[in-house]
């Protein structure tokens, strides 16, 4: 799975690029969109390269992140006890967790559950490395790899 975060803002840049972010779900700066490796989330990845940060996120790390900051609709947090009342098919976080890494269910498939599929995170503790610059150059822009789930643990 890729998790892929929004790290610059909108202005100036191509409706195209616009409409890409929109597909990702991806609205605001710091906001989060886990996703799963395939050749069509792969383009859209290429489109908004210069804008974002993304790899490869680990299951302890997404884990963590639906822990901190999954959300349900009308913002009230994502806990064991709701999964368990709402008859889902998911005792605890850590189910619902290994069954997205896995691939047996999809983020846009937790809307059914009332389960936002998209993260907001805050600003990285102790701040970017910068946010014009590629990975490979020292910044923040571009494909992290495995490193992802550091910046991913920054913002948590």
């Amino acid at each position: 799975m890729y998790a892929i975060i929004k790290l610059r803002g909108n202005v100036g840049v191509r409706p195209e690029i616009k409409h890409t972010f929109g597909l990702l779900r991806l609205h605001k700066v710091n906001h989060c969109a886990v996703v799963e490796e395939n050749a069509y989330y792969r383009g859209m990845i290429n489109v908004v390269n210069p804008y974002v940060g993304w790899g490869e996120i680990s299951e302890e790390e997404l884990e963590e992140l639906l822990t901190t900051r999954g959300r349900l609709e009308g913002g009230k947090r994502l806990t064991d006890e709701y999964l368990q009342e709402q008859k889902t098919p998911y005792g605890s976080i850590k189910e619902l967790a290994h069954s997205l890494y896995t691939g047996d269910v999809k983020m846009k498939d937790l809307k059914e559950y009332k389960i936002k599929p998209l993260f907001r995170l805050h600003p990285p503790r102790k701040g970017h490395k910068g946010i014009k610059r590629a990975v490979k150059q020292g910044g923040e822009l571009g494909y992290h790899g495995e490193k992802i789930n550091a910046l991913l643990h920054k913002m948590r």
